[in-house]
């Protein structure tokens, strides 16, 4: 979308035969995009081109929860898909490159290590945290993460061993993947569910969440026990289930809900001073 003034204008838009669960950018190419379905399939566009996809990979058995393209390699992204799998994907490739099975619930997130370009982590239902390299058939590290299931993972953009996960069970734990047999902090105060967790680009210790609450609230983890929210923006009235910030811009941040809104905003606390 283009913005004029306050107003956006569609620049592109694609028919779909099913919902779609996920969107990312290509780290090589402008003007392209993957795109994740309720069908099982995964398809990349070209927003120069026709209204059909440059590719479209039909290997997962149900809905295609997420992908992420590797900040890193830039060459390859992640799929992750309620038929319990991970696959790996070239957009050159017909076919996936590599597919890690050992989740034995829907895998509902995945993240690129953004230090390493064979290194990712993944959230599932089965209550664990995995750890992947991809030079590896199997899981280098499994983490107990939550007595519930698993929807988000997010990597500290600035300490390479930490991550952040977000629960069905309400909770929001950070670990530090060096001594992972217990979390480092936990961050308690949504209602419900936590449907993602997104550390900020700009500050190590500024953690954002959105849950099904309708909430997305703003977190220090340096503050002190007890002190670490910061910040609550309940303008949704549907479901939270997106949040992202804006890497140019300094505590920009968008969200999107059930609501059918999209809001953009700098949180006051993340106002820079």
């Amino acid at each position: 979308m283009s913005v004029a003034g306050d107003a956006m204008m569609v620049e592109r838009a694609y028919d779909t035969q099913d919902g779609l669960y996920d969107v990312a950018w290509s780290e090589i190419n402008e003007n392209q995009l993957v795109v994740s379905s309720g069908d099982g399939s995964i398809k990349l566009w070209d927003t120069t081109l026709a209204d059909f996809p440059i590719q479209n990979w039909q290997e997962h058995q149900r809905e295609v929860f997420s992908v992420d393209w590797n900040l890193v390699a830039k060459d390859v992204f992640a799929s992750s898909s309620w038929d319990h799998t991970i696959k790996i994907w070239n957009p050159q490739a017909s076919r996936s490159l590599t597919t890690f099975t050992e989740h034995t619930h829907c895998v509902y997130s995945t993240a690129w290590s953004p230090y390493s370009a064979t290194r990712l982590a993944s959230a599932s239902g089965d209550q664990t945290v995995k750890i992947w390299d991809t030079h590896s058939p199997r899981s280098v590290q499994t983490l107990r993460a939550h007595h519930n299931e698993i929807l988000s993972v997010d990597w500290n953009k600035y300490q390479e061993h930490m991550l952040a996960t977000g629960s069905v069970d309400k909770m929001i734990k950070v670990w530090d993947l060096r001594r992972a047999d217990r979390e480092v902090i936990c961050l308690p105060g949504h209602e419900y569910a936590v449907r993602r967790v997104r550390w900020s680009p700009h500050r190590p210790n500024v953690l954002g969440s959105a849950s099904y609450d309708m909430s997305v609230r703003f977190w220090d983890t340096a503050a002190s026990p007890g002190q670490n929210l910061i910040h609550v923006h309940d303008a949704h009235t549907e479901f939270a289930l997106g949040l992202d910030f804006n890497l140019y811009l300094e505590g920009q941040v968008a969200t999107c809900a059930w609501d059918e809104k999209v809001n953009v905003f700098i949180p006051p606390a993340l106002m820079r001073r």
